[in-house]
């Protein structure tokens, strides 16, 4: 079965204060097209550059990238600038994703010019990638600039600016996460909504367990730079397995008088935890942690059919 999008042991190392930081080890993953991949986990656990390499704005150190079966890991020049047009983001923050100086007109013209599309095609790509993010009529938002819309309806322009050059893969990096609670909803829609009619494949960064199961079918989760588990949304959450995704599931807030109030299944802060050494990256959080997991690290392996988990523990099933 061919994938849209393939990563093949991705890594990804980083140099700070004479020191090497390994942000992503050994990742892989694909998605189909019309397909919604999660990726979540707590700040720093490198789902952010797992993406950002996915999209080829970060250089991969060790790994491979496919994307429609061509091997895009070391693109260069007109072929990556080919490649942008067909993975596009949506950024977090659509407050700092529009120049303040351009009008929406000029933001959204400056895409199809860098992409190479015909001028006399312009207006009707953007009236129509307008009228998709429900911004009509679409004439009346194009002399606009930035201060004169709301946060939802700026990022409804950071959307329609993704889909105008036609991509095929979409990545939204905690795209509601500015925005407020009453806004939310529409444009995880609208998302949704042009992924099922574009058949795009969409990857969600985020650390919102509830927004990952509302729009993701499978979700991956992240512990210092390694996936530590995946599979279907709905039964990752119902039933974690690693401990880590135990205890990120128990952290979710529930609206109920009754909610349970215990300690959480974890000790410490990501910040404590080293990038480095034998065993278990999560050995030093873990309330299950053996002696095992500080001389052997765990194998991502399959438990049932579309689960995987990287865990020694007995009470994971093999």
């Amino acid at each position: 079965m061919s994938h849209l999008l393939e990563a093949i042991g991705l890594e990804k190392t980083f140099r700070s204060h004479g020191r090497e930081v390994h942000a992503v080890a050994d990742v892989s993953l694909r998605l189909s097209a019309g397909e919604a991949l999660g990726i979540v986990g707590e700040s720093g656990c490198g789902k952010t550059t797992t993406a950002r390499m996915l999209l080829r704005l970060e250089e991969v150190s060790a790994g491979t990238i496919l994307f429609e079966n061509d091997d895009i890991t070391h693109l260069r020049g007109a072929a990556l600038r080919q490649f942008r047009a067909r993975a596009q983001l949506v950024f977090q923050n659509p407050f700092d994703a529009l120049n303040p100086r351009f009008s929406i007109r000029r933001s959204l013209t400056e895409p199809l010019r860098n992409f190479g599309v015909p001028r006399a095609e312009h207006t009707d790509r953007i009236h129509d990638a307008l009228a998709r993010v429900r911004l009509t009529p679409p004439a009346a938002w194009l002399d606009r600039h930035p201060h004169e819309l709301s946060g939802g309806q700026l990022q409804r322009v950071v959307l329609a600016r993704a889909l105008l050059p036609g991509p095929r893969l979409i990545v939204a990096d905690e795209p509601v996460s500015m925005l407020d609670v009453s806004v939310r909803a529409g444009i995880l829609n609208l998302l949704r909504e042009a992924r099922d009619t574009l058949g795009l494949g969409a990857i969600y960064i985020s650390h919102d367990l509830a927004l990952i199961r509302y729009v993701c079918e499978r979700t991956i989760v992240m512990y210092l730079g390694r996936i530590v588990e995946e599979g279907p949304t709905a039964e990752l959450i119902a039933a974690p397995a690693h401990p880590y995704t135990r205890a990120l599931v128990a952290a979710v807030p529930v609206a109920h008088v009754d909610q349970d109030r215990s300690a959480l299944p974890i000790r410490g802060n990501l910040s404590d935890a080293p990038r480095t050494g034998a065993g278990c990256a999560f050995q030093d959080r873990c309330l299950h942690a053996m002696a095992r997991c500080s001389d052997e690290t765990p194998a991502l392996r399959m438990i049932s059919p579309g689960r995987k988990v990287a865990c020694h523990l007995d009470g994971v099933p093999s």
